[in-house]
């Protein structure tokens, strides 16, 4: 793939020199510009993220061949990916804004010129290279590397804070009848795209015609409050997709393409998670819903997820780690919207460890707790979380039982001892309980009270005392600062997801962060300038 993408990128580019001095033209650019204050900053500061070293790096998406047109420095196209994040521009609007904005012209050194000093297919295909290649990583490192030439900036003893959010996928969501129709009418373009033909044309020699309707339920035109007639149209569906199936087959030029095989397997696969046949043999409906249910076509990773009990959503999770000394996020994330916040610390503990940083301390959410940043911990990794709410009761909670952990004994209230194990559970005799003097206020069962162990029960103990103390209340506050971020980082990238897939939507997330970054070293430079000149 990365030689179809190398195809128009030929001859690796000389770096980008544009002069560092404002010109008397440009200064009088910047003081119009009185709120989008990114764009100063970038034509300030653009000669030092994208320093030598940098763009020599970026070098590496271009094909080293003599032939072909002269490429377009990639620090340019690298700015322009950076501008959309922060305009929430379209490919498009983007080429435009260059050949008519001052502020884009600014930044990309290309002031009053008549067209753009690259073209769309030429932005697409950079952003392409960068995501294949992972360098859209690198966007980010380089502005924690550019905060690090400050005095502001920290030691490698990293104390983040780590959180999520919903990210509403981009494709339309369907139901199971209209996942089905949908999945058919694709692959009937596709046919009819081959032979030149209408699509209509070809859902009638088949005998299918609903499918290529504008609605298929209206084709159906059936009383979709009556089950029976719910029952009726999931079998008029698949009777489709299976006329469908012996078509296809029937022609093998059809069968061998790959597209219209992507659309049979897709309205397999949602017939396999969607549909039974119950014990008098009907089709209909599957009660609850599969683990990995597919809910869109276009789409095949967007998820039914839940941000709580009563909040849910389609499409994706984004996750950004914060540095809570510096401000800047370290590492971003996306996963599906269905799956554990805690699955996405592989992705981050390799961001970090890129950036050579040592994390000494993790503020997180209980939906953390499970991760391998936490399982895995070293000793000087320091958890801070809310724990789980004691009970509100009138008997003894299970903080009140004390655990020898180098003995591995438990002691109750009343100075009974017991071993225990790891994981398991603490059962005291009931003929104990039934004698203890505090028996009211321990435990109202016969068999006496027993208490689980949790392989992390030194954590859930740590994290329940420190609440106990001011000092410890005020360390759980300090995770709100990467809940700012977040709402930052929605501002500018949206709740929607502008791309399809977890691939591209994290390049998109990534570029956001530096918009973020960016933002935070404005600040940083500008309280160094203003010590400096003190």
């Amino acid at each position: 793939m990365c030689a179809l993408l190398t195809k128009n990128l030929r001859m690796r580019p000389e770096n980008w020199n544009p002069p560092i001095e404002l010109s008397a033209l440009e200064q009088s650019i910047v003081k119009r510009i009185k709120r989008a204050k990114l764009f100063t900053f970038l034509r300030e500061y653009r000669h030092q993220l994208f320093d030598e070293e940098f763009q020599a790096e970026l070098s590496k998406l271009y094909a080293d061949s003599p032939k072909g047109h002269p490429p377009v420095p990639p620090a340019q196209l690298a700015l322009t990916t950076i501008l959309q994040a922060y305009t929430g521009a379209s490919d498009a609007e983007a080429i435009e804004a260059l050949s008519m904005d001052r502020r884009w012209q600014l930044v990309l050194d290309c002031i009053d010129c008549e067209n753009a000093p690259f073209s769309q297919a030429t932005l697409v295909r950079f952003r392409t290279a960068l995501i294949v290649q992972g360098l859209d990583r690198r966007l980010i490192e380089r502005t924690v590397e550019l905060a690090q030439q400050t005095k502001e900036f920290g030691s490698r003893q990293l104390r983040a804070a780590l959180d999520s959010s919903p990210l509403w996928g981009a494709s339309k969501v369907e139901d199971t009848y209209n996942l089905l129709g949908h999945a058919l009418k694709k692959a009937i373009g596709v046919i009819a795209n081959q032979q030149g033909r209408g699509l209509a044309e070809i859902a009638n020699d088949i005998g299918i015609d609903i499918v290529a309707s504008s609605s298929l339920k209206a084709a159906l035109d059936l009383n979709w409050d009556d089950p029976d007639q719910k029952n009726l149209a999931l079998g008029i569906v698949l009777e489709a997709l299976e006329r469908f199936e012996t078509f296809v087959q029937a022609q093998p030029e059809n069968i061998e393409h790959p597209q219209v095989q992507r659309a049979l397997e897709t309205a397999r696969q949602i017939e396999a998670q969607d549909v039974e046949v119950d014990a008098h043999g009907e089709i209909k409906l599957l009660s609850g819903v599969a683990k990995e249910r597919r809910i869109s076509i276009e789409d095949e990773e967007m998820r039914h997820g839940r941000k709580s009990k009563s909040q849910r959503f389609d499409g994706y999770k984004r996750h950004i780690l914060r540095d809570l000394d510096s401000g800047l996020v370290r590492a971003v994330g996306i996963t599906r919207a269905n799956i554990p916040e805690a699955s996405v610390t592989d992705a981050i503990a390799i961001d970090l460890k890129c950036q050579k940083v040592n994390l000494v301390e993790l503020h997180i959410d209980r939906a953390y707790l499970s991760s391998s940043l936490v399982q895995n911990r070293t000793d000087e990794l320091v958890i801070y979380c809310k724990a789980w709410q004691v009970r509100n009761s009138q008997q003894f909670p299970k903080t009140a039982f004390i655990l020898d952990w180098d003995n591995h004994t438990i002691c109750c209230p009343n100075q009974v001892t017991l071993p225990f194990t790891v994981g398991g559970k603490v059962q005291f005799p009931k003929n104990i309980c039934a004698t203890c003097p505090v028996r009211e206020r321990c435990t109202t069962s016969k068999t006496g009270r027993s208490v689980s162990i949790h392989p992390d029960e030194p954590l859930f103990r740590e994290l329940q005392q420190r609440q106990l103390t001011p000092a410890g209340r005020a360390k759980l506050r300090e995770r709100v600062a990467v809940e700012h971020s977040l709402s930052h980082i929605g501002r500018w990238q949206g709740d929607q997801a502008r791309y399809i897939g977890t691939r591209k939507n994290l390049f998109d997330l990534r570029r956001t962060a530096v918009v973020h970054n960016l933002h935070v070293l404005a600040k940083i430079f500008t309280n160094t300038t203003e010590q400096s000149a003190t």
